[in-house]
């Protein structure tokens, strides 16, 4: 079997033997639901229940200003108890907070919207946009907006990213064993919406039943096709998966669909299958809870908004103290100052490592071995970017592509030295980002 990759690349370890072979099971719904009204890129939501009200599973609560938005959901049956800031895992939002009254009512709204076949590529799109489906690999994008492309943008290849080249994270990998035909399904209907007659679904090796699984699904489907990829990261990256799969290279500041390709996340897709399905919008999603700090890692079905700590709790807590708490995974993952923090859309992971694993060693100087410059998968010279980077020579980062970065942090990884090249990287493109916005302003 050939195995398909692309330029660079590290290998850290997978561990991901944690939780791998463990099946997904449902967490505890929580008692208090913190929801966020911003949950994805782009515009926060607007409040459009209040204090007081009673709310019903899957009845929307935050209603999106603007067309890079998406609208948000209550996860559970209670009344509204406030709506205020609250520590979100990307830092203070606005947040409707809802006591569960563990009545379950499902909403009005909620029923089955028909089916592909019947439905039209218009009707499916705003079944995505209403039913508030984001990217749920972690990024966050609204699906509805990736699904729009100019009219002068030509799509003709959908790819599910099931690589989930993250360690520790298996979530992507249990679902596509326990629910395949739902992420065939939804992958369909991608590319009923965007008018496309080929799909892929990239696997790595290292999860060689899940292969089999979703080849199973597709056996009767000659217009999609099952990509068994190196186990390499960041192989689940956008333009590094296009590269592997169909050997097209996304150009400088470009995005995939200036190559005709759309990528969505295995679990976008079973989102979507399930919505069309059933009604029900994103309320609940996958989430590894893993690391070296946690009694019992396993996968579950996390309500939107149940907090950090009573999924940790639920998982045995702490074995031993934890040194560092983050959500996604230890390569591009946020850490957390505080557990009480709610589980968002993009919330693939929780990540619980113990002082020993959590502790970065001392950096120290560049050696100017070029290792960084070898790996990076977006072909970048990390080491001079970061050096610009550190002196506010932000000309020179920006002349150096910085842009470029995906910010997987391999550079970092395989430095010899242990610098710290991603943060000053970051550092430098928000520094970019910044100017470029001041000066359209």
């Amino acid at each position: 079997m050939a195995l398909l990759t692309f330029k660079g690349g590290v290998h850290p370890p997978h561990r991901k033997k944690y939780t791998e072979h463990i099946p997904t099971k449902r967490a505890n719904e929580p008692e208090i639901a913190y929801i966020p009204l911003q949950q994805h890129i782009g515009a926060p939501c607007n409040a459009i229940v209040s204090v007081g009200d009673t709310v019903k599973v899957g009845q929307k609560i935050g209603e999106v200003q603007g067309f890079v938005s998406s609208p948000v959901h209550s996860s559970i049956s209670g009344k509204v108890k406030a709506i205020k800031e609250y520590p979100t895992p990307g830092g203070n939002s606005l947040c409707i907070i809802i006591e569960n009254d563990f009545k379950n009512e499902v909403h009005e709204s909620v029923k089955s919207k028909g089916d592909i076949d019947t439905l039209s590529k218009e009707e499916i799109l705003e079944i995505i946009k209403e039913a508030g489906i984001v990217g749920m690999g972690g990024a966050g994008f609204p699906t509805h907006v990736k699904l729009s492309p100019p009219k002068d943008k030509k799509i003709d290849t959908v790819i599910l990213n099931g690589a989930e080249c993250e360690p520790y994270l298996t979530a992507d990998h249990r679902l596509m064993l326990e629910a395949p035909e739902d992420v065939v399904y939804g992958l369909k209907a991608i590319m009923k919406v965007l008018g496309v007659e080929k799909g892929y679904i990239g696997i790595e090796d290292n999860k060689m039943d899940a292969i089999d699984s979703i080849k199973k699904a597709v056996a009767n489907e000659k217009n999609i096709e099952v990509v068994p990829l190196k186990t390499k990261y960041p192989q689940g990256a956008e333009k590094q998966l296009i590269y592997a799969c169909i050997k097209k290279e996304v150009p400088s500041g470009g995005l995939p669909m200036d190559v005709g390709v759309v990528v969505n996340n295995v679990g976008t897709a079973a989102q979507i299958a399930k919505t069309i399905k059933t009604g029900m919008p994103l309320i609940e999603r996958i989430t590894t809870v893993t690391g070296s700090a946690i009694a019992n890692p396993q996968n579950l079905i996390i309500k939107i908004g149940t907090l950090f700590k009573d999924i940790i709790d639920q998982c045995g807590g702490f074995k031993e103290e934890a040194g560092k708490v983050i959500m996604g995974g230890p390569m591009m993952g946020l850490a957390q100052y505080t557990l009480d923090v709610p589980v968002i859309k993009g919330a693939s992971g929780i990540l619980c490592l113990n002082k020993k694993d959590a502790t970065l060693p001392n950096p120290k100087s560049c050696i100017r071995c070029g290792k960084c410059v070898y790996i990076c998968p977006a072909n970048l010279q990390p080491l001079y970017i970061s050096a610009h980077a550190l002196k506010y020579n932000f000309d020179k980062v920006e002349e150096y592509k910085a842009l470029d970065c995906i910010e997987c942090g391999s550079c970092s990884f395989i430095c010899p030295s242990k610098r710290p090249l991603l943060h000053s990287i970051r550092v430098g493109k928000r520094e970019i980002i910044a100017k470029k916005r001041k000066q359209n302003k």
